[in-house]
């Protein structure tokens, strides 16, 4: 992956493998500027995921940060600094 993570592809990523419910992907780089991590563009570094996946069910909260983690590891290679997880199981029908 050669350029900077952006919140769509996050959220490509996290729909295919974690089979969401709910999702949004917020890219929060901008309020970053001038701290660790940060690219000077505003993108790209600093993303909040707000996640429901039936896939989260019976995990615990550190369980279910590492499917995420997991499923985004590429892009954390590619520049993605810091991420804000939000994670619930999804209600059960």
């Amino acid at each position: 992956m050669s350029t900077a993570p952006t919140a769509a592809a996050l959220e490509q990523r996290l729909r295919q493998t974690l089979q969401p419910s709910s999702l949004e992907v917020i890219d929060e780089s901008f309020q970053h500027n001038g701290h660790a991590g940060a690219n000077g563009t505003g993108f790209g570094t600093h993303f909040r995921v707000r996640i429901r996946s039936p896939l989260f069910a019976g995990k615990s909260r550190v369980a279910c940060h590492r499917l995420v983690y997991d499923a985004l590891q590429d892009f954390v290679d590619a520049g993605l600094h810091a991420l804000a997880i939000e994670a619930e199981p999804a209600p059960q029908p």
